[in-house]
């Protein structure tokens, strides 16, 4: 199955771009990505399985509703799982970056039966705290707040200046140009209500739920990404069949960083998780 299509899944129209042949992948970008910024975490795995880049609520060609309700982490969810019917799979090995990868985590704990295996880049299972989660919904709330009155190309670039970013500068600066391009596709409108709808303050925290896990998880990082570090290390000791994989040289998005040494990595997971047969 190759090619884009569009899914109606419960009102929001989702976009999808497929590739490939054997054992279906699904692909999850992170906030202000789209499929075309997971292409490089696509392309070393397309020759082996059929992979499906969605395009999240808010992002790229899918809608952006003016309405906050269906940018939700449990309405993005259900959402992806109207994909997975739309392509009828049954189950899927989900590979999802920072924001998809959060959603990946909420689909595994909500449909566990749609899910082979996880592979999580830069990801959480949000925040257990009830007070983090507060100051997170304000901290997203002023920046949904200032994306809305300042525009697309302010927001777009003072995001890609964050340190958690600064370890892509190895990519080059057409690859920073292509990058910033990218994000500039999006809308206000779906960019900041995604922040209030699937911030990670926002999602309902997912902590309580890592030990009912029972499907392989491969939680992948950066060696430069000292934070999702830790918090990788958190989420092995939770998951009952997980494994930590730390990307040489790369940093947040190791996938786009390191795409060659990345997909060597998924590849052997999910070969000794005996879903790449």
């Amino acid at each position: 199955m190759s090619g884009v299509r569009f899914v109606d899944a419960n009102g929001v129209r989702v976009c999808v771009d497929s590739t490939g042949q054997g054992p279906p992948v699904l692909m999850l970008h992170g906030f202000t990505g789209d499929a075309e910024s997971m292409a490089p975490a696509a392309e070393p795995l397309a020759d082996a399985f059929e992979v499906h880049r969605v395009e999240l609520v808010g992002h790229g060609r899918s809608d952006a509703p003016d309405d906050v309700a269906p940018y939700s982490m449990p309405a993005c969810v259900e959402q992806v799982v109207a994909v997975l019917d739309a392509l009828e799979i049954e189950a899927a090995h989900v590979y999802g970056y920072s924001m998809g990868g959060r959603a990946a985590l909420s689909l595994a704990a909500a449909h566990p039966a749609r899910v082979r295996s996880l592979v999580l880049v830069g990801a959480t299972a949000g925040l257990a705290s009830a007070e983090d989660r507060a100051d997170r919904v304000a901290s997203d709330e002023a920046l949904a707040a200032r994306i809305e009155r300042d525009g697309l190309e302010p927001f777009v670039d003072a995001w890609m200046s964050l340190p958690l970013f600064a370890s892509q500068k190895r990519l080059g600066d057409d690859a920073l140009a292509r990058a910033r391009a990218q994000r500039l596709k999006g809308t206000t409108t779906g960019y900041a209500n995604s922040l209030r709808g699937m911030g990670t303050g926002a999602m309902p925290p997912l902590h309580d739920a890592l030990r009912r896990l029972a499907m392989p998880v491969c939680l992948v990082v950066g060696e430069e990404d000292a934070k999702f570090r830790a918090i990788a290390a958190q989420l092995v000791a939770a998951l009952p069949d997980a494994r930590v994989e730390a990307i040489a040289e790369a940093g947040h998005a190791a996938h786009l960083e390191q795409p060659a040494a990345m997909g060597d990595v998924v590849r052997r997971f999910l070969s000794e998780a005996g879903w790449g047969e």
